[in-house]
């Protein structure tokens, strides 16, 4: 046992690169580590920028619908104003009512519906401002371009 142990010792006593291949080893392999950790992280980190970016937009989107739904809800109140029907009938023939020419009926538990509140649409600014185009590769991608491209 003693003797395998000295050649052990003397075999790495003549071949130092054998140590500086595993230091080099060693210190490539937590290189590449680092590397893979990082390119995870940047890759993260530009798809939750994309995702909050398209959240922004479509916010952008449900407050343009909302804004043009109360649009439409104002015109439809302007076109049933009571004063615009009015306009339109007497535009169309009808007279108003003589006393005497109108009958009231009451229909037991009949309850008139309430009128529905327009409820504000919320503001919401648009940023113009979009990722460039470096932005969207992967950190594999983009050392991929640099090899095909030779480093330019």
């Amino acid at each position: 046992m003693q003797a395998q142990a000295t050649q052990i010792i003397h075999a790495y006593k003549q071949a130092p690169w054998r140590v500086q291949r595993q230091y080099v080893g060693a210190f490539l392999l937590a290189v590449i580590g680092t590397a893979m950790i990082a390119a995870l992280y940047l890759q993260v980190t530009a798809r939750s920028a994309a995702a909050g970016r398209e959240i922004q937009e479509m916010r952008f989107n449900i407050t343009t619908i909302q804004r043009g739904n109360a649009d439409l809800e104002t015109q439809l109140a302007n076109l049933t104003s009571s004063t615009e029907m009015k306009r339109r009938a007497l535009e169309m023939g009808y007279r108003p009512v003589k006393p005497g020419e109108l009958d009231y009926v009451a229909v037991p538990g009949y309850v008139a519906p309430e009128p529905a509140i327009l409820r504000a649409a919320e503001d919401v600014v648009q940023y113009s401002q979009s990722l460039p185009s470096a932005y969207t590769q992967s950190l594999v991608e983009w050392f991929d371009d640099r090899i095909k491209t030779g480093g330019y």
